[in-house]
């Protein structure tokens, strides 16, 4: 299967799919065009476009469609009354704003969510038993000299301040057309706006954010580029660091040197000729690091984008790696689920300060909790955040949680994580691939270009998207209601994930889509 040797794997196929911690047997086939996903459930999603007066069958009862339901989105499959909870994925996603006629369609105008302030957890653990063995499989990856691995060998350079961004960039694409990136994978400059201006929090996030990149295994060398009068002093910031090879990474300060181009150049054609003779060795799977990116798109990803995101992560641990599951608001109505996944009491307390601090977050700013779906979800069939936080968290899988990390902080325990960050794409992103994640994985049913400063792997939640952006989606799920068992598409993306692990780029790195963005919640000078 594989170019190497003791490159296979197996999943054990099973006659179920594990979906949201629920099951759904033999329902997805090429004739599917609709689906009840748990037993418990009030509402059934449409797989293809259903027309008003055509009759579905579930649990052996006929029901006549009220109204046109497009696809991804939710019909009734009985009588609600107003205040009624709406029941998804076995879970409630809101309740009825009215009394809505079995065959419905039921969107973001027929039903509010249940969410409210902060509240009070208990911990109620869950045991988790995985039959996933342990497969002998590696991938070609860089080995760094402190034992890290990374999944590229690219040169970056990185500001300290929003004020050197010209700088950086000149230099960037001056050693590019130098050197045609002949023996690295990518030369790349990551401008920002920060730096300079900042206080408390909003300066330590912006310092933990670049240290966490000039760190980062995926860069073969690092030349950090400062000012020299801003807030995140270069000095300081090197002390900020901790230990580093200081072979691979360097520092200018611009206002310390005559000519920062020439002086600039300098420096990256030394670290270049070090970087370029990196080569990519057989590295166990136990070493990859992936983050979990997108809560829900449309009505599509908790059946089969996230869900397929969950296989492979449980499998990924149980070969010894690491997966980052983050956007915290987007965990919210199902936070539950995971404080009970929590290995240990410590752990489920870390949870419920993660839920709650971002709760608090909210409300500090006179924002509600619950009003997270954006006008793409709503379209795509998401009516309320429970909806969406469900959805969410079919991406970790239904392994133990690990370890909490803090806004830019790096991970510490191998498993499955949780890390502190918002909804944004772009901030989220930056804050998977800044705790040493060596790739985001990212699903969406409505399609997204942007990549941060990992490969950036997008995951379509239906075949149409694929179809129409083959620029920017890297790997089809949409199959899984199409023609294809969930466990057969899982193996498949294993074999692509080992793929673009060892060197095979993803449509981000092609077209060159790599961008930074570093969280703020504060006061700009």
């Amino acid at each position: 299967m594989f170019a190497h040797k003791k490159h296979y794997f197996h999943i054990i196929t099973k006659k179920k799919y594990y979906i949201c911690h629920v099951i759904i047997e033999n329902l997805l086939t090429m004739e599917t065009k609709y689906i009840k996903i748990n037993k418990d459930d009030n509402v059934a999603v449409a797989i293809s476009p259903l027309k008003a007066g055509e009759e579905i069958i579930i649990d052996g009862q006929s029901i006549t469609l009220v109204d046109d339901i497009p696809a991804g989105h939710k019909v009734t499959i009985k009588d609600m009354a107003e205040g009624e909870n709406i029941v998804k994925y076995g879970y409630p996603i809101g309740h009825a704003l009215c009394d809505v006629k079995k065959g419905s369609w039921i969107s973001e105008k027929q039903i509010k969510t249940n969410l409210a302030g902060l509240l009070e957890y208990t911990y109620n653990p869950t045991k988790v038993e995985l039959d996933i063995p342990k497969e002998d499989l590696y991938f070609k990856g860089y080995k760094r000299k402190n034992g890290d691995v990374g999944v590229r060998n690219e040169i970056w350079i990185i500001p300290t301040v929003g004020c050197v961004n010209g700088v950086v960039g000149q230099l960037a694409d001056a050693l590019k057309q130098e050197t045609n990136c002949q023996g690295v994978d990518a030369i790349v400059a990551y401008p920002h706006n920060y730096g300079c201006s900042q206080l408390g929090d909003d300066h330590e996030n912006t310092k933990k954010i670049l240290r966490d990149m000039v760190l980062h295994p995926n860069a073969g060398a690092v030349l950090v580029v400062g000012l020299g009068c801003e807030n995140n002093q270069p000095d300081i910031f090197k002390e900020f660091l901790g230990e580093y090879d200081s072979d691979r990474i360097k520092f200018m300060v611009t206002q310390k040197v005559g000519d920062e181009f020439e002086e600039g150049m300098k420096i990256l054609r030394e670290l270049y000729n070090k970087a370029k003779e990196d080569k990519r060795e057989d590295v166990p799977l136990s070493k990859l690091r992936v983050g979990l990116k997108c809560g829900g798109s449309d009505g599509f990803s908790g059946i089969t984008a996230n869900p397929l995101l969950g296989l492979f992560s449980d499998f990924l641990i149980a070969q010894g790696g690491t997966s980052v599951l983050t956007e915290v608001p987007e965990m919210f109505g199902a936070e539950t689920i995971l404080m009970n996944r929590c290995e240990n009491s410590e752990l489920f307390e870390q949870t419920v300060k993660l839920i709650n601090d971002f709760k608090s977050y909210f409300l500090s700013h006179g924002e509600p909790v619950g009003e997270n779906p954006s006008p793409g979800n709503k379209a795509g069939g998401i009516s309320t955040l429970e909806e969406k936080a469900l959805g969410c968290t079919q991406k970790c899988g239904k392994s133990y949680v690990k370890g909490i990390m803090p806004y830019g902080e790096r991970i510490k325990v191998n498993g499955l994580n949780l890390l502190s960050a918002p909804g944004n794409d772009l901030v989220a992103s930056t804050a998977l691939a800044s705790c040493g994640c060596h790739m985001v994985l990212f699903t969406t049913g409505r399609g997204t270009p942007f990549g941060t400063f990992v490969p950036t792997m997008k995951i379509s939640t239906n075949s149409a998207l694929a179809e129409n952006k083959p620029g920017w989606i890297d790997f089809n799920a949409g199959v899984i209601v199409e023609n294809e068992a969930m466990e057969d598409t899982c193996k498949r993306f294993v074999e692509y994930i080992i793929k673009v692990a060892s060197g095979e780029k993803v449509n981000n790195e092609k077209k060159n889509y790599r961008e930074i963005a570093i969280f703020k919640n504060g006061v700009t000078l």
